[in-house]
């Protein structure tokens, strides 16, 4: 059973991470929180320890550290003898975190995919360009790395999973909906790293449609749903992580990924796109300075971390999958309501963190208890579901389902410790 965490990164998504580490600290052990700033990585540990989530006697520490360099990152894993590393830092640093877990021998688990900084919207399958190049290293070194273990990419993954072996023959379509109804009351703000959301959508929009990659433009294509909760929402299709993977992963010939936005987004989006304000490339003020104005951006906006007090509202994110059952068209909406409100009371985040740090957390104690421990590389879609969507249930993000049977919970038998169910990845093989 391994043991310790060190977590990396110390924003948001990190916050979240932590308070549900440390509630699960008696099967997680010791938790290390790294860097670049270790004041922030103290103030989550005091946070932990204001609202009470840390379960039994243990250590919180708070390191210092340069996620890019490598040998540091490998050094601090020995040091602290942690045997998972949850990695929820900028996407820029992934492949660096993932060397110093192949090095260490240890577990590795993200949430999003690796960026290169110089880089927008690479071809896809983006995933085949960085991490699924370390696959056989993984393999050879029997390091477990679960790759995007957060909720989009993440436990949407898990849904389509889920719809796989339970309620499809064929499935036809996945229409991944993400829609954030809340409202945190600044007039412009992203709820997580301004860098990385804008650079998400400043490229080419890629979905997988009739089995072959198709582009198009942000904004381009927009389309209404009536969810639960939420209500009639308008989202666009827009590119995201786990179309890269599930496109390879499952046999369907159709996926794509929705998110909502309001006029206000849009707006204030595309004057800073069009004045150049949106460039990852450098450029020099009259005064001599070189800036990236994206950086720039960045630093005057709000961190997204400061939203969680004031925000109100529920998230709806969920897949709509469509197939044939038992030779019958069949169409269900899994997914997932969250609230603002309850999240901050919780652990002090806004519900887009929670929903994103808590999956992360799961993953690592399926991995500590054995469920995830494949001893190689794997997109959440190639492992068990049930054991995952079980322990979010039983960790704050339960499972719902909306078909014609109707809309009701969905209930997981969790297997208990000891027992495994068989994953989809060829795992290592033994000594």
């Amino acid at each position: 059973m391994k043991k310790n965490v060190l977590i990396i990164g110390a924003g948001g998504v990190a916050h979240v991470v932590a308070h549900k580490c440390a509630q699960h600290n008696d099967v997680l052990g010791d938790i290390h929180i790294a860097s670049r700033t270790i004041g922030k990585c103290e103030a989550i540990i005091r946070s932990v320890h204001e609202k009470g989530s840390l379960k039994t006697g243990g250590r919180l520490v708070p390191h210092a550290l340069d996620a890019m360099n490598v040998a540091r990152t490998a050094e601090l894993i020995r040091k602290t003898d942690c045997q998972i590393v949850i990695n929820v830092g900028s996407a820029f640093v992934n492949m660096s975190v993932l060397t110093a877990c192949l090095a260490t021998g240890t577990a590795y688990i993200d949430t999003a995919i690796h960026e290169d900084p110089l880089k927008v919207c690479e071809m896809p399958p983006w995933y085949g360009n960085y991490e699924w190049k370390r696959r056989e290293d993984c393999r050879g070194a029997r390091v477990t790395a679960i790759l995007g273990a957060g909720f989009d990419p993440g436990v949407v993954n898990a849904y389509a999973a889920l719809a796989r072996d339970e309620y499809f023959d064929k499935i036809e379509s996945i229409d991944i909906v993400d829609v954030n109804a809340g409202d945190h009351g600044r007039y412009f703000a992203t709820n997580f790293d301004p860098e990385i959301n804008f650079r998400e959508f400043t490229g080419q929009v890629w979905s997988w449609q009739k089995r072959q990659w198709t582009s198009n433009r942000m904004f381009e294509t927009r389309k209404e749903w009536d969810l639960p909760v939420v209500g009639k929402r308008t989202t666009y299709l827009t590119g995201h992580d786990e179309v890269h993977s599930l496109s390879r992963n499952l046999d369907v010939p159709n996926i794509r990924f929705w998110m909502g936005f309001g006029e206000r987004y849009i707006t204030v989006f595309n004057v800073l796109k069009n004045l150049g304000l949106l460039s990852e490339q450098p450029v020099r003020t009259a005064e001599g300075q070189e800036v990236v104005p994206l950086k720039l951006l960045k630093a005057v906006l709000a961190d997204p971390s400061s939203l969680a007090p004031d925000y109100v509202g529920k998230t709806c994110i969920g897949d709509v999958v469509k197939g044939i059952k038992d030779g019958k068209a069949r169409e269900v909406f899994i997914y997932n309501v969250a609230d603002h409100a309850e999240a901050y009371e919780e652990v002090g985040s806004q519900a887009i963190s929670y929903t994103a740090g808590v999956p992360a957390a799961a993953a690592a104690i399926l991995i500590a208890r054995g469920d995830w421990d494949v001893g190689t590389m794997a997109n959440v879609e190639e492992l068990p579901p049930r054991p995952f969507l079980g322990l979010l249930d039983r960790m704050g993000l339960s499972t719902r389902i909306k078909d014609v049977f109707g809309d009701r919970l969905l209930n997981f038998d969790v297997p208990k410790r000891g027992t495994r169910e068989m994953a989809r990845v060829e795992a290592a093989p033994a000594d």
